[in-house]
């Protein structure tokens, strides 16, 4: 993600800076739907009506739009930098982050029912095809070097499992399980090359150490589509959950690690992961009645919502100062 290392050049012409508009600003919409449903966890948890859900969905939506249109923009007049993006050995697995915003159409189903059917059914297409396209890309075209294999790579594979999260709602059962099957197995396939890179070859970049929170997503989403697709927690949803603490735990070791690392886009991986175990954390509270749970919930909840807020302006400071979209 050379990208987000570059150095500031506020005097950029608009035009470079749209030129260089980086796919990974959908992690914005991720971060964003995830804090809408992790919300509306907390709601329903506690019995809450849902006064703040349906403003930080509007707010979520407003913000995925804005970041779609920037990159639409990029695409019609500079084409040629969104293959170099695809090319790019890290960058190239957050394209599906654009399927994976859609497919958080999770958080319109109770709001707007129809509307979730359509987008849901947009994003899983569309997540099907970046999926195998990425997964084509790298065994098919070219050798990659450690260094570049970073958490990121989860990415495709989390999307596959978010897929059930609506689609096992809306009656899509046999997809939804043929997506998390896919998504489980190259979990588990990445897990042990990320950890293998993480453990024998030289650290993340600087900037890149914030991605280590994507270690946390994929078990914790796969528990929530477990819970919506088997109806119940069961020992293969506590063996998720805890998987999802455990890598949690391990990424809060590395916590000091931050402090010195300026602000990039690469810090808006704290959010989906964290959103992902703390809508976790209440769908185990609901299931298993599980005060605890609750309680942990809500105070993930409040950690989300700090790292949100602090995330959403120094990103708009930022883009004030430009020093975002630039070359690289």
């Amino acid at each position: 993600m050379d990208a987000l290392n570059t150095a500031a050049q506020p005097n950029t012409a608009p035009a470079v800076r749209i030129a260089h508009y980086p796919v990974t600003f959908f992690a914005i919409g991720m971060g964003m739907m995830g804090l809408t449903l992790a919300i509306r966890g907390a709601e329903h948890a506690f019995g809450l009506s849902r006064l703040v859900s349906p403003w930080v969905l509007g707010l979520s939506v407003v913000l995925l739009c804005a970041v779609a249109v920037g990159y639409a923009a990029k695409a019609l007049a500079h084409p040629a930098e969104v293959k170099v993006e695809w090319k790019h050995p890290v960058r190239i697995a957050f394209f599906p982050a654009i399927s994976i915003s859609l497919l958080l159409a999770a958080a319109l189903l109770d709001p707007m029912p129809q509307m979730a059917h359509v987008v849901w059914l947009l994003g899983t297409a569309l997540q099907g095809v970046l999926a195998l396209s990425v997964i084509s890309a790298w065994i098919g075209h070219r050798a990659f070097q450690p260094g570049q294999l970073t958490p990121a790579w989860f990415i495709p594979a989390v999307g596959n499992v978010i897929v059930p999260l609506a689609g096992a709602r809306l009656g899509y059962t046999e997809i939804s399980w043929l997506f998390f099957s896919g998504g489980l197995v190259f979990w588990i396939v990445l897990l042990t090359l990320v950890v293998n890179r993480l453990m024998f070859h030289d650290p993340l970049p600087g900037k890149m150490v914030p991605t280590l929170m994507i270690l946390v997503a994929p078990p914790a989403v796969a528990f929530t589509a477990w819970l919506r697709l088997n109806g119940e927690v069961g020992p293969f949803g506590h063996f998720l959950l805890s998987a999802a603490y455990v890598f949690a735990l391990i990424v809060a070791t590395q916590l000091g690690r931050f402090r010195a690392i300026p602000f990039a886009l690469s810090w808006w991986a704290l959010s989906f992961p964290l959103a992902a175990l703390t809508i976790a954390s209440f769908g185990y509270a609901e299931a298993a009645n599980s005060e605890a749970h609750r309680l942990i919930g809500l105070s993930l909840l409040s950690v989300l919502l700090a790292v949100v807020m602090g995330l959403l302006l120094r990103t708009g400071l930022a883009i004030r100062a430009g020093t975002i979209c630039l070359p690289e």
